[in-house]
């Protein structure tokens, strides 16, 4: 049996119920995929036949090696990152194909597919426009991380946290939705009003980040016409341009608007699933923390550098939030200069 014998909707997120017995699946997993690799129904029943959390694992377990190896081969490290946008919408496309597959309700699976496609369309629009699909393009944070830490201990870091922890986030934070799916048999065709509301947030929060990434990418456009022409563009200022970066619009309230909504979405997501299951907490909020954990440490290495490229950059830490807009804002930043 594939799935749990459910018998409430807190019993959707029991760990020992949900997950730890369908743990032993992984371990003879490899060699059945091996012995019906050439048999597509044997294939297809081994699918059926494997919980689907336990299958998505496996999947993350099998792209390990193989971002590690393109990492070190290629001397980029930032081969995962150009499968961050879509990783976790193939996750959970994966669960509501399971759940139709099985004769499931799928209509909050495919509500949250199509809002987790949005989702992935506009961050991978973000990260190619911004040359992360170019050859050889690679984070220019790792560099300095490399010449830090020496090649022994960023080696440890790339197997460890770049190639194996970072691609095990990316299904857990999707792992919500696998109590979605387990709890389709309770909640049948019922699709409440919390259906519609949840949905309209996680919409609109992709939206809120897509102006701060356009906010973002026309500031560092206009500067480099700046810097190329030295002519000010239209609808920018000399002094904003000068300052080396972007605080005006949704950046005159966060020092990260983007990565602020990016965390907001998948915690929404985490919220959705418990007002589903009716529970207040349950194990797969470690995906939903362990992503806000990641922005903590990238936005502070992130700022650590810009710090010592922007004069101005520490003033503007003092006066505008990280994440969230101070609760008795100051006036604009780009009225003042530090």
């Amino acid at each position: 049996m594939s799935l749990p014998v459910i018998k409430s909707l807190a019993d959707c997120t029991d760990f020992t119920k949900t997950v730890s017995p369908y743990i032993p699946q992984l371990y003879d997993l490899p060699e059945q995929i091996l012995q019906s690799i050439t048999d597509p129904h044997a294939l297809k029943q081994l699918y059926l036949s494997t919980n689907p959390l336990i299958s998505a694992f496996a999947f993350s377990l099998f792209l390990f090696p193989v971002f590690l190896i393109a990492s070190e081969i290629n001397k980029n490290y930032s081969q995962i990152d150009r499968f961050w946008s879509i990783l976790p919408l193939v996750y959970i496309a994966h669960f509501a194909i399971f759940a139709r597959a099985v004769d499931l309700p799928t209509q909050r699976l495919d509500t949250l597919c199509f809002i987790t496609t949005l989702w992935s369309v506009r961050l991978t629009f973000n990260y190619w426009r911004r040359g992360g699909y170019t050859i050889g393009s690679e984070d220019y944070r790792w560099a300095i991380v490399r010449q830090n830490i020496g090649p022994s201990l960023f080696f440890l870091l790339n197997v460890f946290f770049t190639s194996l922890a970072q691609n095990i986030l990316l299904l857990m934070v999707v792992t919500p939705a696998y109590p979605f799916l387990l709890a389709a048999n309770e909640t049948q065709n019922s699709y409440e009003l919390a259906d519609k509301i949840f949905p309209g947030i996680l919409g609109g929060i992709i939206v809120l980040t897509f102006y701060a990434d356009q906010q973002q990418w026309d500031y560092q456009e206009a500067k480099k016409r700046y810097q190329n022409s030295g002519k000010v563009p239209a609808n920018f200022r000399q002094v904003d341009l000068d300052r080396g970066f972007v605080v005006t619009g949704l950046w005159s309230s966060s020092r990260h608007p983007n990565a602020a909504a990016e965390q907001s979405f998948w915690v929404m997501l985490y919220a959705w699933t418990c007002w589903i299951t009716q529970t207040y907490i349950n194990w797969t909020v470690v995906g939903a923390a362990a992503y806000l954990c990641l922005f903590q440490a990238s936005t502070w290495l992130t700022e650590l550098i810009t710090a010592k490229k922007y004069p101005e950059y520490k003033e503007y830490q003092n006066r505008i939030g990280k994440f969230l807009p101070h609760l008795f804002p100051p006036s604009s930043f780009s009225d003042q200069r530090a």
